[in-house]
């Protein structure tokens, strides 16, 4: 594919140079929307907004929405403002939405003023939903039929009045009142002979999302339903639009995203990386770290405190990087296990007693397997004369087997109950980062690390 975009920027550079827009048209005429989209992507804004206004006014419409949000600003900045309104009227509802809510409302203001009274009576409507709701997702373009029609009307209904439909995949049964009592896949309609009826077809079981519902729950029921569209219902059941699994695609790929950066111990980014401003990353970084240096302060209080346990037994202090990172290890793992399970609705809030038994479970057998590990390390690097361990070499093996059984078992359980806490609270778990894990295991594995070792070692090494 990049090399058919190549092959097609070369043949596109000399038109666009001598400015005949009927050749760049030509030759982007045979390409769909998504391959355009592509092509005025890896060009410069001048040559982008000459290639745009070569196209198609509905065409032009499409290839917009598959252009990044930075492209789409620069566009808008380019062309007249008759162009813009025109493409904006053209818009699928959804994509003008999205495209409206990350502008600043000013612009978005001044954008909507270019609409036509019935683009923008439902424009603002969508935007009038909540934010990350479903009703800003939907569109109001579908098609509903009542029980009581043929297959023969109903079909007659879609030639009709299938055109502005943003999906002709599901239709929607709905009753005398508009409200929503069954969907049908067109392959059903297709199908069936054309003198039955529509009652006929039903079974009475469908998924809706409500319009005020979040967009995570949204994804998750289409995940489940397995359908390419969900109607969408007021709270009275009443059919009011729609939502495609394109859109849905979207909105997941955008929540993963955020999820990915909250655990890696940073504010979301609103904008992809390469258009995000570098003041704007620098605040978005700062925070969490400065949280995170703040907490390893901790640590170093912690060193302090255990400093004469150092000085009689030194021997101590080279096993702390060792010991410390299984512990921040093993609760990142089980950190990043229980928050995608969260996500997937794998997990709720009640199942934290389950988890914690088999997190304890799984922690203990980690530990043993380190520990097991850390004994054989210093018994070979000992009897090899590698290092001397001192003469009390097996406590010494003792300590660390006991004290990665602990601080394993406990990172473990702290990575796996903290999103349980959050969630509880109401707070995203993934904001229980990996950092933060890690920190949290890093101050508290000293304290379990070096009571072991006042434990095991009292009378020789302390």
């Amino acid at each position: 594919m990049n090399e058919d975009i190549e092959i097609i920027e070369k043949t596109l550079a000399p038109a666009i140079e001598a400015n005949d827009e009927l050749l760049v048209r030509a030759t982007l005429s045979g390409l769909d929307a998504t391959e355009i989209g592509k092509v005025l992507g890896e060009t410069s804004p001048a040559a982008r907004a000459m290639m745009f206004r070569s196209l198609p006014r509905d065409l032009a419409a499409d290839v917009f929405s598959y252009l990044s949000f930075s492209e789409q600003t620069e566009l808008l900045e380019t062309l007249a403002t008759g162009e813009v309104a025109a493409i904006l009227n053209e818009m699928a509802d959804d994509d003008r939405t999205r495209l409206f809510e990350e502008l600043p409302d000013i612009v978005t203001n001044r954008l909507l003023s270019l609409l036509n009274p019935r683009e923008r009576a439902k424009a603002i409507q969508l935007l009038g939903y909540p934010e990350d709701s479903v009703g800003r997702l939907m569109t109001p373009h579908y098609i509903a039929v009542k029980p009581t029609w043929t297959v023969q009307r109903t079909l007659e209904h879609i030639r009709r009045n299938g055109k502005d439909s943003e999906t002709l995949t599901m239709v929607y049964v709905v009753n005398d009142q508009g409200k929503l009592i069954d969907d049908i896949r067109m392959r059903s309609f297709l199908l069936a002979p054309l003198e039955t009826k529509v009652s006929d077809l039903m079974n009475d079981r469908f998924v809706s999302l409500q319009v005020n519902g979040s967009s995570e729950d949204a994804v998750a029921k289409f995940r489940e339903a397995d359908l390419p569209a969900l109607p969408v219902v007021d709270a009275e059941g009443y059919l009011i639009g729609v939502v495609t699994y394109d859109d849905i695609l979207d909105v997941a790929e955008q929540e993963a995203t955020e999820d990915i950066q909250k655990f890696g111990g940073l504010e979301a980014l609103d904008l992809p990386y390469v258009e995000t401003p570098l003041a704007t990353m620098i605040r978005k970084r700062a925070g969490w770290l400065v949280i995170l240096f703040l907490g390893e302060m901790l640590t170093a209080s912690a060193m302090g405190y255990f400093d004469q346990e150092i000085e009689r037994a030194v021997v101590l202090a080279l096993f702390v990087p060792l010991i410390i990172s299984s512990g921040g290890n093993s609760g990142s793992q089980a950190a990043t296990l229980i928050i995608r399970a969260m996500a997937l609705k794998e997990l709720d809030v009640r199942d934290w007693w389950y988890v914690m038994r088999r997190e304890i479970m799984s922690g203990l057998s980690l530990g043993v397997i380190l520990g097991a590990i850390g004994v054989v390390r210093i018994t070979v690097w000992q009897k090899l004369g590698l290092f001397d361990y001192t003469e009390h070499w097996a406590l010494v093996a003792l300590t660390i087997f006991l004290s990665l059984i602990g601080i394993v078992m406990w990172g473990t359980l702290s990575g796996s109950m903290i999103p349980f806490v959050l969630r509880r609270v109401g707070m995203d778990p993934a904001t229980s980062s990996a950092p933060f894990v890690a920190t949290l295991v890093d101050v508290t594995g000293l304290v379990i690390y070096f009571s072991i070792a006042a434990f095991v070692l009292r009378g020789t090494l302390l």
